[in-house]
């Protein structure tokens, strides 16, 4: 049901190649939710623009996400999940823009986007 994109990085973990989401570009008033189960998980008035090539966020809906210690690259990351369904969403970093310091760098292919 997700495609095989979608299911390699939401239920494998992967990740999309940088600059290639089209939500990257998304700047509409609205509500990006989890692409596996529909959850709402961030507002587009928290999207910023991190220069990395992935959608980025500096605060989450609450109670939308959870996080685990991922050390997969051989370095400490913080992998970023849905609540409801488990999915791999992306990491946070805490090189984001005030007032969190938080930035949730997300695949845009694990997230959909509805206007308000």
């Amino acid at each position: 049901m997700l495609g095989a994109e979608r299911y390699y990085i939401l239920r494998e973990a992967g990740t999309e190649r940088p600059f290639t989401s089209a939500l990257l570009n998304e700047h509409r008033r609205g509500i990006f939710s989890c692409a596996g189960c529909a959850r709402p998980l961030f507002s587009s008035a928290t999207k910023f623009e991190s220069g990395t090539g992935w959608p980025s966020f500096w605060k989450t809906l609450p109670g939308s996400v959870s996080t685990r210690a991922d050390h997969s690259l051989l370095m400490e990351r913080t992998e970023v999940l849905c609540e409801r369904c488990g999915g791999h969403l992306g990491h946070v970093f805490d090189d984001g823009p005030r007032p969190t310091g938080l930035r949730y760098c997300m695949n845009g292919l694990a997230l959909n986007f509805q206007t308000a």
